[in-house]
């Protein structure tokens, strides 16, 4: 099937994703050193009220539970210094999507950010993945706006991409990606302003399992989510909007780190066979960001 991207059911259920290309999933996490995080203006509905209220020795402290606890699963992490003056570049997720071709060439699509001071931050993630021999791939400027794996989140272990769209990125991306890399993207719309991002709502666990926020997605969007996983698993609007429930990590296919305080999701998932692992990452919280934010796979 021609790389496209699938907007409707009809469309979704000509899908054969048993025959799409087998993808090598990376195992190694990127985080950015969070010396310079802070909120200093409003980019999402989390961050009102929240300008100067972030207290950086806390968040150092936090970043670094997350970084053990990560390591602490048996993954390698490795570090990105952050910069002055970008003050979110501690979210790793925005900046790029991070892919593997099935020649085993891996690379990089870079994300074009909605907002002046969030561009400035991929110059660095470029001249990172650049260094250590990861294929660059840009986007025109037609496709106005796309924010990496905040959006853009891979199927397991297939050449196939979920696509969150209608806040950060745009269909006129997704257009791009699907040519540009040659796998299908499942564009999902984005309908309430508080789950901005696709990783706000939307946590794959495992090759049949999903976690999902509902309210995030059309009535349609949620029936071509629950034809590709068995298991779809719902958060409360409360846990997924104090806790960030869906912006979780899972690991290995059995273990899933998420924001502490979630415990209808913890008690979902662990009835589900997962080992949830809850870390605090409340300073984060303040900027409309939690565990998976914070990091991005990389191969």
């Amino acid at each position: 099937m021609k790389a496209q991207v699938i907007r409707t059911f009809a469309e979704l259920a000509r899908l054969e994703v048993a025959a799409l290309p087998p993808r090598r999933e990376p195992q190694r996490i990127l985080m950015c050193t969070p010396e310079y995080f802070e909120v200093v203006d409003v980019k999402n509905p989390h961050m009102e009220g929240k300008i100067g209220t972030v207290d950086q020795r806390k968040a150092v402290v936090q970043w670094e539970e997350l970084r053990r606890t990560f390591l602490q699963t048996g993954h390698e992490v490795v570090t990105l210094a952050g910069q002055e003056g970008l003050e979110d570049m501690v979210f790793a997720a925005n900046q790029t999507l991070v892919g593997m071709t099935a020649e085993g060439q891996p690379y990089v699509l870079l994300s074009c950010m909605t907002h002046a001071s969030r561009q400035r931050e991929v110059p660095y993630y470029r001249k990172w993945f650049e260094s250590r021999g990861y294929h660059i791939y840009t986007l025109t400027k037609e496709a106005e706006r796309f924010e990496g794996h905040g959006d853009a989140l891979w199927h397991p272990a297939k050449q196939l991409l979920w696509g969150g769209y209608g806040h950060r990125s745009t269909l006129a991306a997704y257009e791009q990606i699907a040519a540009t890399l040659h796998v299908p993207v499942i564009a999902l719309e984005l309908i309430d302003p508080n789950f901005y991002h696709l990783d706000t709502c939307f946590c794959v666990l495992s090759d049949d399992t999903v976690l999902i926020y509902p309210g995030a997605f059309t009535v349609e969007d949620r029936a071509m989510i629950a034809r590709l996983f068995s298991h779809v698993l719902t958060v409360s609007a409360a846990e997924a909007t104090r806790c960030f429930a869906c912006n979780a990590v899972a690991l290995d296919a059995h273990t899933v780190i998420l924001q502490r305080g979630a415990r209808e999701t913890v008690a979902l998932l662990r009835a589900h066979g997962f080992t949830p692992i809850e870390v605090e990452t409340g300073e984060y919280l303040k900027s409309g960001g939690s565990v998976f934010c914070m990091k991005t796979m990389i191969y």
